[in-house]
């Protein structure tokens, strides 16, 4: 893969590397694999999670965006690296080149999709699916959550760095903006709108979203995180599930049907319970005064 910074006339030698594909490509997965598990040690084993969790994640995209910018020399600063031409001989601004990526793109998420199903269906996905359930009462039946959370943790960054390698050849331009705050709350958006439950959802919020940002950006550009905040919000009010579950709101609109009419009859019941009793406290006792005095 050919590359240069735009205010660079070569790249650094620390960039040679990577013109060797296979180091490349294993490089694509063993770096962020190995940052990932550095910060998951540190994190999970210190049971930082939820919002703090959050919070920390943003921070570290933050702290890595400036670092990009600041290493100008190493990096291109703001302007990044760009001429990514070809890799292992496909011309990548070529219409064949680009059918090419996508076919490559299709292919990858196709076994990410595959690997992570096998895997949501082994004990260790079980397991998972525990710990996002109730993590205090996996850990007192004796299992060390921590291991499990950095190894999806780290799982996650392979597939993220395979998924960056795919983006930076589609456009053909790597910058400090692709790891920003935005983009990650943007990734985090694709989730929460497709549905995070499933392994299908993420994949349908990202489709939606970016076909709704290549349209309203085209002919609204001021108006795109307008667009996509309140998309989010909406999404969260209405449809907590995201649109992967809206094949179950059938089912919820006649199970609050029932229960509606479940709390009609019972309201019905207790009108007839009531009537039907002797007033004896709606009238009080003629003698009443008399009982007093006695």
């Amino acid at each position: 893969m050919t590359a240069a910074g735009s205010n660079l006339k070569s790249l650094p030698l620390i960039w040679l590397p990577f013109k060797n594909p296979i180091i490349a490509l294993l490089l694509v997965v063993l770096v962020p694999v190995v940052v990932s598990i550095v910060i998951g040690a540190l994190t999970f084993i210190n049971r930082i999670r939820g919002v703090y969790f959050s919070i920390l994640s943003e921070a570290l995209a933050v702290i890595f965006s400036v670092i990009l910018v600041g290493s100008q020399s190493y990096t291109g600063g703001s302007n990044g690296l760009t001429g990514f031409k070809n890799f292992m001989g496909v011309d990548l601004y070529q219409p064949a080149g680009k059918l090419t990526l996508f076919y490559v793109a299709l292919i990858v998420l196709t076994l990410a999709y595959v690997i992570s199903y096998q895997m949501i269906n082994h004990k260790i996905g079980r397991i998972l699916v525990a710990i996002r359930d109730s993590e205090n009462r996996l850990r007192f039946t004796g299992y060390n959550t921590s291991i499990y959370k950095i190894f999806i943790y780290a799982f996650a960054a392979a597939l993220s760095g395979i998924a960056g390698a795919l983006y930076v050849c589609q456009v053909g331009i790597i910058t400090p903006t692709d790891v920003n705050v935005m983009f990650s709350i943007e990734m985090i958006i694709w989730v929460a709108i497709g549905g995070r439950a499933t392994l299908l959802g993420p994949v349908i919020g990202a489709l939606v979203v970016n076909e709704f940002k290549t349209i309203i950006s085209n002919y609204f550009p001021s108006l795109w995180y307008y667009f996509i905040g309140g998309l989010f919000i909406l999404v969260i009010l209405l449809f907590p599930s995201g649109f992967s579950g809206l094949k179950d709101l059938p089912h919820y609109l006649r199970t609050r049907k029932t229960l509606r009419q479940l709390g009609s009859a019972s309201d019905t019941s207790s009108q007839e319970v009531v009537s039907n009793e002797p007033n004896t406290i709606a009238k009080p006792s003629q003698n009443f005064s008399k009982d007093i005095e006695k």
